[in-house]
């Protein structure tokens, strides 16, 4: 592979970032209307994963990139590849956060590793979250993101047969879900609202439905039939989904946990995941 300095970017394991974020009333209310849900008054639990919606990047506009990320460098480091999403992630769950309350999240680069795949280079970036409240460490949680080269991404061929399931819920994420999950997460990746771009620069068939979003949506549904909080959640990314195709929300009780599952139309999976509790 050419063009990628590796041993220059692993310079960037170990850097760290300190942030802090208020988890505010009226934020969670417009989570809560987005999932259509009653949102949790101040002093209750935050609903589990609906802290990605806050600790928004702040980037000055001057420093937005053609894709609408900020431009690479900083806390990041400077991949060369143009093409950059979540791939998956884990999570651990140690005690609640609070809505009302000041929360601090520590981060730091894991990894950075480069291979090849389908569709030439990728660098994949691992980063450690450790979010704390004042009563102490609250969620520890591993990103992994992807940098890859432009490529066409068609949708998925249907499969012969779905997995059973205890749960599959249906939704359609039109393109104004997606874009008001854009604002609240103030992620402004252009895949997710411009189609023109999605479609002519990226090569993609349709808006992509976030993958936080989606990640989201199975532990909506978990929560909803399960009715437990969760100990642990792991997730990861295997095919994109689209605005303007049927998605089902699946889930099934194993001996060792819960799986869930995104379906896209004719019954890919777009994303699996694993909770326990």
């Amino acid at each position: 592979m050419t063009g990628i300095d590796i041993a220059h970017l692993q310079t960037w394991i170990g850097r760290t970032e300190e942030s802090r974020d208020v988890i505010a009333p009226a934020h969670v209310r417009r989570m809560a209307v987005l999932l259509d849900r009653p949102a949790p008054a101040r002093g209750e639990a935050l609903p589990p994963l609906w802290h990605w919606t806050f600790f928004t990047p702040e980037a000055p506009q001057s420093q937005i990139g053609p894709d609408g990320h900020p431009r690479r460098g900083g806390f990041l480091p400077p991949v060369p590849l143009p093409r950059r999403m979540w791939a998956g992630g884990r999570l651990t769950f140690h005690a609640p956060i609070h809505v009302g309350e000041e929360v601090s999240r520590t981060s730091e680069i894991l990894s950075v590793t480069e291979k090849s795949g389908r569709q030439g280079a990728l660098v994949f970036l691992t980063v450690r979250h450790s979010l704390a409240t004042g009563a102490g460490l609250a969620i520890e949680e591993e990103q992994d993101i992807v940098y890859r080269e432009p490529s066409t991404s068609a949708q998925p061929a249907a499969v012969a047969e779905v997995a059973p399931a205890d749960w599959r819920d249906p939704l359609d994420p039109d393109p104004v879900l997606l874009f008001r999950y854009s604002a609240l997460t103030f992620n402004a990746h252009r895949i997710h609202y411009d189609l023109p771009y999605a479609t002519g620069e990226e090569g993609y068939p349709g808006l992509v439905v976030h993958g936080p979003l989606t990640a989201t949506l199975l532990m909506e549904g978990f929560v909803r039939h399960i009715g437990k909080p969760p100990r642990s959640f792991s997730f990861r990314g295997q095919a994109p989904l689209f605005a303007g195709g049927r998605m089902q929300v699946c889930g099934r009780i194993t001996a060792e946990g819960h799986d869930l599952w995104a379906e896209g139309p004719g019954g890919y999976t777009g994303m699996s995941a694993r909770v326990t509790a």
